[in-house]
């Protein structure tokens, strides 16, 4: 399985049309059915953009990755589909998730697990076959003890076939090549340059959806978790799709043209 691993941002060629992915958070049977529309939607030149956080909250975590790996392999069968026409971004639950797996690392590792487990992660951690209780554990037998917690966890990862390569190749943002079009997970901190954008992309800033001018070059910036509550609006520089997938809500999907404006909407 190949993927691009190697570039901070996704950059998209060519597209005509952008299909925008919002929070799955383990909802894999919704994201089935989003599929599903897709598939009967899809139009040569489209490009598909997943928005982050797969992971956390749902049900069925590993199948939701399972479900993203057999719909790009069924994407990079149409005719001229590249691997680089289908980006996946790093949400806050991927992050958080990364983070955990070098938790040793932490000054405060008990603190920073706690605090992590009340965030959404705990259900990815049991989705893995890990338990909190063992953490606590290993955390009283210091760092070494950690150190092969950890290592158990990335094996329990790698048993499933796809799903430890794609979750190394996660973006923090994606963008259009002619820079029209920029594709977040949370949202931006318009007083920062994109490429200082740090934890801006995972936990977003008050100011993004009330935006009064582009930011930068862009016409149009998407964003698809709200962390407060699910929400989705269009403005005129900035749109939220995050319809509430496992937070009692819908999973999401937009589809922009190339100046930014949305010609399609779907709801699983």
């Amino acid at each position: 399985m190949s993927f691009i691993s190697n570039e901070i941002f996704g950059v998209l060629h060519q597209a005509r049309r952008i299909w925008a992915i919002a929070a799955i958070h383990g909802e894999a049977g919704r994201l089935k059915r989003l599929h599903d529309q897709m598939a009967e939607r899809y139009r040569r030149g489209d490009r598909i953009v997943y928005l982050g956080n797969y992971l956390g909250l749902g049900p069925e975590i590993p199948a939701t990755i399972d479900e993203m790996l057999l719909f790009r392999r069924e994407l990079l069968c149409m005719p001229g589909m590249e691997p680089g026409d289908i980006v996946f971004l790093r949400g806050a639950q991927e992050e958080m998730f990364r983070k955990l797996m070098q938790i040793q690392m932490a000054s405060q590792p008990r603190e920073v697990f706690r605090w992590m487990m009340g965030q959404g992660v705990e259900q990815t951690l049991r989705a893995y076959g890990g338990n909190p209780q063992e953490f606590e554990a290993r955390a009283r037998d210091g760092v070494m003890a950690l150190t092969r917690w950890t290592q158990r966890l990335r094996e329990a990862v790698r048993a499933h076939p796809g799903h430890d390569e794609l979750l190394a190749a996660l973006r923090r943002a994606a963008y259009t090549d002619d820079r029209r079009l920029l594709f977040v997970h949370a949202g931006i901190d318009p007083a920062r340059p994109l490429g200082e954008q740090k934890d801006a992309f995972w936990w977003g800033s008050a100011a993004f959806a009330d935006l009064t001018q582009p930011f930068e070059s862009f016409r149009m910036v998407v964003s698809g978790y709200c962390r407060k509550e699910p929400r989705t609006g269009l403005g005129p520089y900035s749109a939220t799709i995050d319809g509430g997938a496992g937070r009692g809500g819908s999973l999401a999907a937009a589809c922009f043209d190339a100046d930014g404006q949305p010609v399609d909407w779907l709801e699983a």
